[in-house]
């Protein structure tokens, strides 16, 4: 990560019709596509007392092409324009969240201020909370600024301890699985109501689960893996709870519903995905 970086997202209720009518039109000229995209767009609003409210300006929210034509505009307002006029800063963009990497906070505000007016010119509007500059602090960058740390894709960006191949220790400006995402995942798992399903084995359940655990690894796993093994745990409370409602010898013995389960675990890694991440080989070192 650079010294000063730019975290931007934009509000596309503001995004004038015609602009992103002429960007649709530049990658087709079928009047079938044309016509629905213009009707999507003016479609008028249904608010909750009933009344009917014509749109002139904005995509519609909720809409299943609002984000292709959303990703079609920014790639004309912002992708191109960057190419053309900081082909020196580079960026990620993913839909509107953008992440654009400068050298020092005086560039990062000169960036901001052009983009303003870039935006403003093309009917955007910077999202006035979650637009910030932030300061990538680390060993070698030791200042310090309000904001050093951004959200992107699913992942908290901030200074971390790691371990350097050298075996020394250290600070670094590197990612992890963000608050946001695991308060997610602890509700996705809360959702299943695991300890309810008695009428399935322990297997079914894996079965069934599995697919998203190891999606959560995957994904959220590359860097300190650690940050996702309490709420994965989450899981395993659920699984005592099932057991407890499924064998009547621990239906009142909750202790001896953990011992069995922590029985089962180590004898069946491979049976959930996230218990041989935490308990068996398949442990990695790494940063933590």
């Amino acid at each position: 990560m650079t010294g000063g970086g730019q975290s931007v997202e934009l509000s596309f209720d503001s995004i004038d019709h015609e602009l992103l009518l002429k960007a649709v039109r530049h990658h087709t000229d079928c009047p079938w596509v044309l016509l629905y995209v213009e009707r999507w767009l003016k479609a008028p609003v249904k608010m909750e007392d009933g009344a009917i409210l014509p749109r002139v300006q904005g995509t519609p929210q909720g809409g299943v092409v609002s984000p292709i034509l959303a990703n079609l505009f920014l790639h004309y307002v912002f992708d191109r324009w960057m190419t053309t006029n900081h082909p020196n800063i580079p960026f990620e963009r993913y839909a509107d969240d953008i992440i654009c990497h400068c050298r020092s906070m005086r560039e990062a505000q000169a960036l901001w201020d052009e983009l303003k007016v870039r935006f403003e010119s093309c009917g955007l509007v910077l999202h006035p909370v979650k637009t910030k500059m932030v300061f990538c602090k680390d060993d070698k960058r030791r200042g310090d600024y309000p904001d050093q740390s951004f959200d992107f894709l699913g992942y908290s960006f901030r200074p971390r301890l790691i371990l350097w191949p050298n075996g020394k220790g250290g600070v670094s400006f590197m990612p992890a699985v963000s608050p946001k995402s695991l308060r997610a995942i602890g509700q996705t798992i809360r959702g299943w109501r695991v300890h309810l399903w008695t009428y399935k084995s322990l297997t079914d359940l894996a079965e069934e689960y599995n697919p998203y655990i190891r999606g959560w690894i995957n994904y959220y796993g590359r860097f300190y893996r650690s940050k996702l093994y309490s709420t994965l745990l989450r899981i395993d409370a659920y699984l005592v709870r099932w057991a407890r409602r499924k064998f009547k010898l621990l239906r009142k013995r909750p202790k001896a519903a953990r011992e069995w389960l922590a029985r089962v675990k180590f004898a069946n890694l491979h049976l959930f995905a996230h218990w041989r991440l935490m308990y068996g080989n398949g442990r990695t070192s790494g940063a933590v």
